[in-house]
């Protein structure tokens, strides 16, 4: 007999605006896209803060911001439609178009802000790896708040517990799953990213006059991904496809990521330091 739980029933919806109310009539504020908001403005703040000081123009923020918001929302609804549910959206193209009816891959979100990092390094002639260790500090704390939105969505949870913090999904409690307390790996996931935040923060506070290139982004590849991969196995498959795999699609996106993170700190510990508050400001 289950004797702990905790019963999850919030609304995925802040408000909605009724169908009657012309040109608005059927929009609503989701508790995702606000979460997901706050990740980014708050990642904007603290890379503006890191920029000023290391002498970069606060126009290179507002860029970087724009490339990352595009190349995010891009790669997370293309890896989607081509990792998880390619024959649906194969059949059905114009579902690709609206992601408002939910549908974001994070691995693919991963290579979508890769390439836009990439055109950003070169249309701004920085050093990739200097953008890429940069973005590698704020990304783990959006990736808290989108793992937040995804509790309030009531979705990506755990498989049955009966441990005294498992979470009845009440919405999502549909005929083909199993009732009861779940684990709520989203929570699970999202302290294990904002830790993951404050560790590569306060490394690059204490490291950042001699900082080698490649160490941060090679810690956030490692940690990110391997969290990922292990977490997962506390996760209800995703698809039904996914069911009857030994490693299920996240994971197997996850090795390759891990194994760059590795390849990265082995690479960064053979070079030299850079002392990032000079060497790009013009001082």
């Amino acid at each position: 007999m289950i004797l702990n739980y905790i019963i999850w029933n919030v609304n995925p919806e802040i408000f909605s605006i009724p169908e009657s109310v012309p040109v608005l009539g059927g929009f609503s504020v989701r508790w995702y896209g606000l979460f997901f908001a706050i990740g980014f403005v708050l990642g904007y703040i603290i890379l503006q803060k890191i920029f000023k000081r290391e002498g970069i123009e606060q126009k290179l923020t507002d860029d970087l911001f724009t490339y990352m918001f595009i190349f995010t929302i891009l790669g997370a609804r293309l890896g989607q439609v081509l990792f998880y549910e390619p024959h649906y959206y194969f059949t059905h193209p114009i579902e690709i178009l609206k992601i408002w009816h939910g549908g974001l891959a994070s691995h693919g979100a991963a290579v979508g802000i890769l390439l836009g990092l990439y055109l950003f390094a070169r249309r701004y002639k920085r050093p990739y790896i200097w953008v890429l260790d940069r973005i590698a500090i704020v990304v783990p704390l959006a990736g808290f708040f989108i793992r937040m939105g995804n509790l309030m969505n009531s979705e990506i949870f755990g498989y049955p517990t009966h441990l005294p913090w498992g979470f009845i999904f009440v919405r999502a409690m549909e005929p083909n799953l199993r009732v009861g307390p779940h684990q709520p790996t989203q929570i699970y996931e999202g302290l294990a990213y904002l830790l993951i935040f404050f560790f590569i923060f306060n490394y690059y506070k204490k490291h950042r006059t001699h900082l080698k290139p490649g160490k941060l982004f090679g810690f956030f590849s490692l940690l990110i991904f391997l969290a990922r991969f292990l977490i997962e196995f506390l996760k209800e498959p995703q698809e039904i496809w996914e069911q009857h795999m030994l490693l299920d699609m996240g994971q197997l996106l996850s090795i390759p990521l891990i194994i760059l993170g590795i390849a990265l700190i082995i690479w960064s510990s053979k070079q030299a330091p850079i002392n990032y508050d000079k060497s790009l400001s013009g001082k």
